[in-house]
């Protein structure tokens, strides 16, 4: 399946040519242009708003704004309401994000290069870190630095060493760093990450706002008599396997706000023996058992393999300091949809609003595959919905996937006196 472009590329159509063959469509009020354009994911209004000049006051009004990030937030749960977006290792100036939007069921390819271009220099080798809302953060390997994109203001720029000094990509650990978009709908953000120095748990955040560092140890959870605030954040500071040092900051932590740690355990060994997958994330974990694949036609071809044979997940019970608890499995049935034969497997896995995201990307022989799964705690519900090939993962050299909620509200909403908006993540 061939993914589609975004604003920003190069298109044969003129503006003009556009705006003659949408002239029908103009002609209706502008109620119903609304819910039609409101069904639109977010690289096609882009797009749309690029080549359609009397489109584009519409699309960029107040009006239009609040009823588009009102319907991408309460668009469901599960992978639909969400992004998956993964970046291919190519030299800065062929620089692109792919981005699979679950309600279209397609894959949209979202053009870096220009944006990146005054902020890296040629020949640099980058790595997709995280994304919120309409930042997308990279790590470059030559100049050991952070650089941020932000799509709205089709500007990247460099931020200043943390306290630790310049590294290199493969000093960033996925279970250990979170971006938020800080408030939600705007362009500032945080962006946070967890390490152990000299044995001992550091949390460091950067605020966009101040453009600043600041570096917490982290002090030791007594207990689980701290609860979790829904504002808090949940880091992974090291692992090794179902042994985890976790890392805790947000109201409560501490009783000044600092941050605290702790290392949870699995009930009754759950996560450990046998061949089985960790993957952290935002105060949860997924367990993925898999099973050697006894198929002689199958091993003769591709050499040992494993399919998966079960995935449980874990949380923390609202407490910090307490053991992880199982918060439900995937069922067999749906396990069944997805059992690919794979050679290596790894995972990312995130919460928001009471969802949670495990993403799956495995490889077999040089054919990446992605199972994509959510629970929704409030209905107890798991959903599967199954990534199509956008023709380009065969060899791929990917560098770096993320999933984000917060993609489809790149405008801000407008401000109303009679509402306010809570802190959210991801």
């Amino acid at each position: 399946m061939a993914d589609h472009p975004l604003a920003g590329e190069h298109h044969p159509s003129p503006a003009s040519s556009a705006a003659t063959a949408l002239g029908p469509l103009l002609l209706l009020p502008s109620e119903l242009l609304h819910e039609i354009l409101i069904r639109l994911a977010v690289p096609e209004l882009l797009r749309v708003r690029s080549v359609a000049r009397p489109l584009s006051s519409l699309i960029s009004s107040p009006d239009f704004r609040r009823l588009y990030h009102l319907s991408s937030a309460s668009s469901g749960p599960g992978p639909a309401a969400a992004w998956l977006l993964l970046f291919k290792k190519l030299p800065p100036r062929d620089a692109a994000i792919r981005g699979f939007h679950g309600p279209s069921g397609r894959w949209f390819r979202i053009p870096v290069s220009s944006i990146l271009a005054p902020a890296v220099p040629p020949g640099e080798d980058l790595y997709f870190l995280a994304a919120s809302g309409s930042s997308f953060l990279f790590a470059a390997n030559g100049r050991r630095e952070l650089v941020v994109v932000d799509l709205t203001a089709r500007a990247a720029r460099r931020l200043p060493p943390s306290p630790l000094g310049p590294r290199g990509t493969s000093s960033w650990r996925r279970f250990g760093l979170k971006l938020v978009a800080d408030p939600p709908g705007s362009s500032r953000f945080r962006f946070l990450f967890a390490e152990l120095v000299n044995n001992t748990p550091f949390l460091f955040e950067y605020r966009s706002e101040t453009d600043t560092w600041r570096q917490s140890e982290a002090a030791l959870a007594v207990g689980a008599t701290t609860p979790a605030s829904p504002d808090g954040t949940f880091l992974c500071a090291a692992h090794a396997g179902p042994d985890c040092v976790m890392v805790y900051s947000g109201p409560g932590a501490a009783g000044d706000d600092g941050p605290l740690f702790f290392r949870p355990r699995f009930p009754n060994a759950a996560g450990h023996g046998g061949d089985r997958l960790h993957v952290y994330g935002d105060g949860c974990a997924a367990v993925v058992r898999s099973a050697a694949l006894d198929d002689p036609a199958t091993t003769s071809r591709v050499g040992r393999v494993k399919v998966v044979a079960g995935v449980e997940l874990y949380g923390l019970g609202g407490a910090v300091g307490g053991d992880w608890e199982l918060v439900a499995a995937v069922p067999g049935e749906l396990v069944e949809g997805f059992r690919k034969p794979y050679a290596v497997m790894t995972g990312l896995l995130a919460e928001r609003e009471g969802v949670v995201r495990l993403v799956l990307i495995s490889n077999c022989r040089g054919a990446w595959d992605f199972v994509w799964l959510s629970y929704d705690r409030a209905r107890a519900e798991w959903r599967w919905v199954p990534v199509p090939d956008w023709g380009g993962s065969k060899g791929l050299n990917m560098a770096g996937i993320a999933v984000s909620s917060t993609f489809s509200r790149l405008w801000p909403a407008p401000s109303s006196p009679s509402t306010s908006s809570s802190s959210s993540h991801q």
